[in-house]
């Protein structure tokens, strides 16, 4: 059993973790009103999360300026040396589903010391990997910590912070989510102009022990853990079904082969043991032991903002490996002066964050939402009819434009579909946003990638980057639509108003 994160100096309740509201609740007394500010622990407990995430989270797509020199170094062809993004990808999307379990049956503590040990064992091993096998077994290690640092987060910040500020605290999560794999060409271009590719982890590490020693430090345990069981079955499901899905859409995305069996024989697995990992689910929630419930998709709002964010990754993720493809194969821009040109706009993405999030808190989703994916629409449009001849200053701009209507969407969406739910549902809820984060990402990067692929080879590399880009700003309409759905939502503090 966790303890309880304790109060402020002063004994407030008001500050402490609402923990004990299930026992209020059978006592049949009133609960405590909600609590309208943070603990000095609170605060500590969220930081270190936050930075935690933001480092897993660059490392996620720090990789992808290095494939080139990788090949060249490690001996190794294209095709395997992608196993290195491909990898990675795979191993988030079968772990992330556990995690509404690891949440509820671990502490906090437990929970944070495992997810970054995990990353930084790999970010050591793979500083060290004399070869591309032990590198591979690396980014693995790391990916299995990475898939849980972002579930741990979002939990945490349900339990923690008062509906009041949930906004403005939403507003410093989308620097993790969304500026993280954002800057990573940019940090990446920045070291290998001059170190080697171990640099890359060289450069993490040391940032990852940080986050750890503090966390070891100052984390204290929330909440009250639950003796929830394992169901072997569903996790044996979602190899196949998240693995199946990833794989394929990786392998599609990266020109391997998307129209061969291999491609369409991991779909269709993928699919098959999807369908039947959601029946499982659904069959489990009668005995309340799912290992993703999927109840949380019976509040309106929740199912809008995931489909919302499904629609806004895509579009982050193809325009992630796009536009570097655009800088790169037609401007001739070096990976430094494309991780520079870049730069501007994550940086936007990540100062704009805390801003929206306190619009939010006044204002609701329904105007930001409707903004931000308005501005998705025209700077996709606009992407679509870059040429050799574009100035890059009006490149940057419309980079910049881009990832404010990101911004715009990532804050107002995590916060309005996550309110609702009941405690209960917290852990449970975070973990489906991030895995479909991971899906829509590998589908985000296939569709895009592969439509590139294929107008190029029969019209030209400015043609393919023309059809791509269009492709991106009509899925981008959805998000239009999904944003003017968009409604205020009443938040769940207590348990006892479940």
């Amino acid at each position: 059993m966790s303890t309880d994160v304790s109060t402020k100096a002063g004994g407030d309740p008001a500050q402490a973790v609402p923990t004990h509201a299930v026992q209020t609740k059978a006592a049949g007394k009133k609960p405590a009103a909600p609590p309208s500010k943070m603990s000095r622990e609170s605060v500590t407990i969220i930081a270190t999360l936050l930075v935690a995430t933001f480092v897993v989270i660059l490392n996620e797509t720090i990789m992808n300026v290095a494939l080139q020199r990788l090949m060249v170094e490690l001996g190794v062809n294209a095709p395997t040396v992608q196993w290195l993004s491909t990898g990675f990808m795979l191993t988030m999307a079968v772990v992330i589903p556990t995690t509404g379990f690891i949440l509820q049956r671990l502490s906090t503590r437990a929970v944070f010391m495992l997810a970054m040990g995990l990353f930084s064992g790999g970010t050591l091993l793979a500083a060290l990997a004399p070869g591309f096998e032990i590198l591979l077994l690396a980014r693995i290690v790391q990916a299995s910590g990475t898939a849980i640092m972002l579930p741990l987060l979002m939990t945490t910040i349900l339990t923690l912070v008062p509906v009041s500020r949930r906004g403005l605290v939403m507003g410093n999560v989308s620097i993790a989510i969304s500026v993280a794999p954002a800057m990573g060409p940019t940090v990446s271009g920045l070291i290998l102009e001059h170190f080697s590719w171990r640099f890359l982890f060289v450069f993490v590490l040391p940032i990852a022990l940080a986050a750890f020693a503090i966390g070891a430090r100052y984390l204290t345990n929330i909440g009250e853990n639950e003796k929830t069981r394992l169901d072997a079955l569903s996790v044996l499901l979602t190899v196949p079904a998240f693995g199946g899905l990833v794989y394929g859409l990786s392998q599609i995305g990266g020109g391997q082969g998307g129209t061969g069996s291999a491609a369409v024989a991991a779909l269709a697995i993928g699919a098959v043991a999807m369908l039947a990992f959601v029946l499982r689910q659904l069959r489990l929630q009668k005995s309340d032991a799912p290992l993703l419930d999927l109840r949380a998709f019976s509040f309106r709002m929740f199912t809008v903002s995931v489909l919302l964010l499904v629609v806004a990754m895509i579009a982050l993720f193809g325009a992630v490996i796009l536009l570097p493809l655009y800088l790169q194969e037609i401007r001739g821009l070096t990976s430094l002066e494309t991780g520079l040109t870049l730069l501007p706009g994550g940086l936007a993405m990540g100062l704009l964050g805390p801003v929206i999030g306190r619009l939010f808190d006044k204002v609701g989703p329904l105007p930001l939402t409707v903004t931000g994916s308005t501005l998705l629409v025209l700077a996709l449009f606009q992407f679509s009819l870059l040429d050799a001849a574009t100035p890059v200053g009006w490149i940057i701009a419309l980079h910049v434009g881009f990832s404010l209507g990101l911004a715009l969407i990532f804050t107002p969406a995590f916060t309005t579909g996550l309110n609702p739910l009941p405690p209960h549902l917290y852990s449970h809820g975070s973990a489906i946003l991030s895995t479909l984060q991971q899906v829509a990402g590998a589908a985000g990067t296939a569709l895009l990638v592969s439509i590139y692929a294929v107008v190029s080879a029969t019209s030209g590399i400015v043609a393919g980057m023309h059809t791509a880009f269009l492709t991106a700003s009509a899925i981008a309409l959805a998000a239009v639509v999904l944003a003017a759905l968009m409604r205020k939502t009443a938040a769940t503090e207590h348990p006892a108003t479940q």
